[in-house]
C-alpha cells in the first residue's frame, strides 16, 4: 500500500498533535492529584528512584547486584500497591496515573518496524476523505443515496434501458470499491454530462479511502496542469518530479472531466505517460469522459485507446442529463 506524501505529512501532524494533547491532559491530572494528595508526589518521586546509580554502585565494588534489583523491585512494587490504594481510596481507578500508551500495538509511535501503524492508518484516512471533500461532495456522494428513479425504465432510442444500465454500472461500481486491491482493475466511465459517472467515482473514492488506501482525485486539466508546471520547474531544479509522483504512485488515481482540456501534443503525451506509467506500476486508475473509447483514440492517439481498451473495464453512461431533469422538476 502506498502513500500520499502530502496526506500523510498532515496525518502525522494531526497524530503527533493528539499525543501530545492527551501528554499534556496526563500531566495537568498528575500535578492535580500531587496537590491533592501530596503523598502520591512522594510516591512518584521514590518510583523514579535511583536503581541505575545503585546497580553502577554495586558493579563498582565489584559485588552481585542481583539482590539490589530484588530489593528495588519489591520496594516499587509495594509503592505501586500504596498508590492503587489511596488512588481508590479518593475514589479513583487504579490505574488512573499509569502511562499506558493510546495505541497498545505501536505505543503510539505510528509505526509498527516499517509499517504504519492502524491508528495512524486512521489518521491517514481521515485526512484524505477532507482532501477530497474539497473537491467532492463527500457527505451526500454515498452508494445508499444512489437514486436510480432518475433512469428512465423504457429503452427508447438505446440498445437498453437507461436504467438497466444504470444499476449494472452501479454494481460495478459498489463492488469495484469494496474489494479494491492490488489485483483490481481500472475503469473507465463514459458518456454524455449528467449521467452520474462523477457521483459513482466519488462514492468510490470515499470507500476506498476509508479503507486506508491512497486515492487522489482530480479533474484532467488540473492533472496536466501540473505535470505541464513541473516539467518547467524540472529545468531549473529537481523539485518538479516529486509534484506529479502523487498521480503516478497513489494506488487509485481518479481522473475527472478528460477531454475538456485544451488539446496540446503535451497533453497527449502527459496523458500517455500517466496511463502507461500506472499500468507498467500495477496502479489502479478511473476515469470519467465524455468521449467514447473511439473519441479517446482520435483525441490521444491509438496507442492510449489500445490500453484504454484492454486493460480497463468499460462502463457506458446513457440516459437524460440528471441535473436537466432536477431543474425541470424543481
Amino acid at each position: 500500500m502506498s502513500y500520499d506524501g502530502k496526506i500523510m505529512r498532515r496525518a502525522l501532524a494531526r497524530f503527533n498533535e493528539d499525543k501530545q494533547r492527551r501528554q499534556q491532559q496526563k500531566d495537568e491530572r498528575r500535578q492535580r492529584l500531587h496537590t491533592q494528595i501530596p503523598r502520591l508526589a512522594q510516591i512518584e518521586q521514590e518510583l523514579r528512584g535511583t536503581m541505575s546509580q545503585i546497580i553502577a554502585s554495586a558493579l563498582s565494588r565489584g559485588t552481585d547486584p542481583m539482590p539490589a534489583i530484588r530489593v528495588i523491585r519489591d520496594s516499587n512494587l509495594e509503592l505501586q500497591q500504596e498508590r492503587r490504594e489511596i488512588l481508590q481510596a479518593y475514589g479513583y481507578a487504579p490505574d488512573y496515573l499509569d502511562e499506558e500508551p493510546h495505541c497498545p500495538l505501536c505505543r503510539d509511535s505510528g509505526y509498527r518496524g516499517s509499517a504504519v501503524c492502524e491508528c495512524l492508518q486512521e489518521y491517514y484516512a481521515r485526512e484524505q476523505i477532507a482532501e477530497l471533500s474539497q473537491l467532492l461532495n463527500m457527505g451526500s456522494e454515498t452508494f445508499e443515496t444512489f437514486d436510480f428513479n432518475w433512469y428512465a425504465t423504457e429503452r427508447g432510442n438505446y440498445r437498453r434501458a437507461p436504467r438497466e444500465v444504470a444499476e449494472r454500472n452501479f454494481d460495478v461500481c459498489q463492488d469495484y470499491a469494496h474489494q479494491f486491491s492490488p489485483r483490481s482493475g481500472n475503469l473507465l466511465l463514459f458518456g454524455a454530462p449528467g449521467l452520474g459517472k462523477t457521483f459513482l467515482s466519488a462514492c468510490i473514492a470515499r470507500v476506498v479511502s476509508e479503507n486506508g488506501h491512497s486515492v487522489v482525485y482530480d479533474t484532467a486539466a488540473h492533472i496536466f496542469s501540473q505535470f505541464e508546471a513541473a516539467k518547467f520547474r524540472r529545468d531549473y531544479d529537481d523539485t518538479g518530479d516529486a509534484d506529479v509522483a502523487r498521480y503516478l504512485d497513489c494506488d487509485l488515481l481518479i481522473m475527472d472531466d478528460l477531454g475538456t482540456e485544451m488539446l496540446t501534443t503535451f497533453v497527449q503525451s502527459a496523458f500517455y505517460q500517466i496511463v502507461n506509467s500506472r499500468l507498467a506500476k500495477g496502479k489502479k486508475t478511473i476515469i470519467n469522459t465524455n468521449l467514447t473509447p473511439d473519441e479517446i483514440g482520435q483525441r490521444y492517439g491509438a496507442a492510449v485507446q489500445s490500453r484504454i481498451e484492454g486493460e480497463y473495464e468499460l462502463l457506458p453512461f446513457i440516459g437524460e442529463d440528471i441535473r436537466k431533469l432536477k431543474r425541470q422538476r424543481g
